[in-house]
């Protein structure tokens, strides 16, 4: 079976800009624009291709600030800041490298990327192994027999590998009721506030008891009484979060395209030229040892 890579590309933008950035090593080129995200971005692709041994490469873009989700909750992701100023001008720029080096770019307005990926795994799970690439553990709903996650953790090749053997071993539950276990405890970083007071150990213990958000509040008196009131007090937040945690998995997409353009070759000559014509160096030079 053919092997499909799919990869979150604000997520190694984002990572590589800002484990640079740090230390003020911004790679500008001699127009005087930042490269140090794209260029980390592209030698993170270019390493898991190989690492994957993937016939087939997506990469997956938010589209916008604001998604479906910002209509259910006005305050989902409201909270983030603005990108500095050095990673401005490396979305357009990022973007336009990815295509040049051929990988299949998507991104479709009103969903984020995640569901994008969403949508493409659970409809080519059938046809494909699929390994997504990513920083967001929300993912991990999508495990299946033919989808593994790999979180990035630091460097280009490491990552926290999750199959779905995995994950039911060390959750105790099946995938997709992490949708539930992250209704109750809520998520800070996207801005959803679950039920307060519920943390992650509690919400795991009532998915793996009752199974689910509504089979926990149908067995809501067998609860703590103080669990009970937390709950009552916070059911709206609830209900919302429920909605806010699901990955959406029917994005309107034209499959068959999906899969005419997403076959993918590495030329690490052609792709080092490229890297060249734009200045990017530190990419290219590490793409030759590859």
């Amino acid at each position: 079976m053919e092997k499909l890579l799919i990869v979150d590309g604000m997520a190694l933008l984002f990572r590589h800009y800002f484990a640079t950035a740090m230390n003020h090593h911004f790679m500008h080129n001699s127009d005087g624009v930042p490269t140090n995200g794209v260029q980390g971005f592209i030698r993170h692709v270019a390493s898991a291709i190989k690492d994957s041994e993937a016939d087939h490469v997506i990469v997956t873009w938010d589209m916008g600030a604001t998604t479906f989700r910002n209509t259910i909750s006005a305050d989902y992701k409201a909270h983030r800041p603005a990108p500095p100023v050095e990673l401005n001008p490396q979305f357009e720029m990022v973007q336009r490298l990815s295509e040049e080096l051929g990988f299949f770019n998507i991104g479709v307005r009103n969903y984020e990327a995640d569901d994008v990926i969403g949508t493409i795994a659970k409809q080519l799970e059938g046809e494909y192994r699929i390994t997504v690439i990513s920083g967001d553990r929300d993912l991990l709903q999508l495990l299946d027999d033919r989808v593994e996650i790999w979180l990035i953790k630091k460097g280009f090749t490491e990552y926290n590998k999750y199959d779905v053997n995995r994950f039911r071993e060390e959750y105790g539950i099946e995938p997709p009721q992490l949708i539930d276990v992250k209704a109750f405890m809520g998520d800070t970083s996207d801005g959803y506030p679950g039920v307060k007071g519920i943390g992650e150990k509690t919400a795991l213990k009532f998915i793996q008891t009752y199974g689910s958000v509504d089979g926990t509040l149908q067995h809501k008196s067998q609860l703590p009484k103080g669990q009970q009131n937390k709950i009552d007090t916070f059911y709206d937040d609830l209900m919302i979060s429920c909605k806010l945690a699901a990955i959406h998995t029917t994005v309107p997409l034209d499959l068959e395209h999906i899969r005419r353009a997403m076959p993918y070759t590495a030329d690490i000559e052609k792709m080092c030229a490229i890297c060249d014509s734009h200045e990017l160096k530190v990419a290219s030079s590490y793409l030759m040892k590859l």
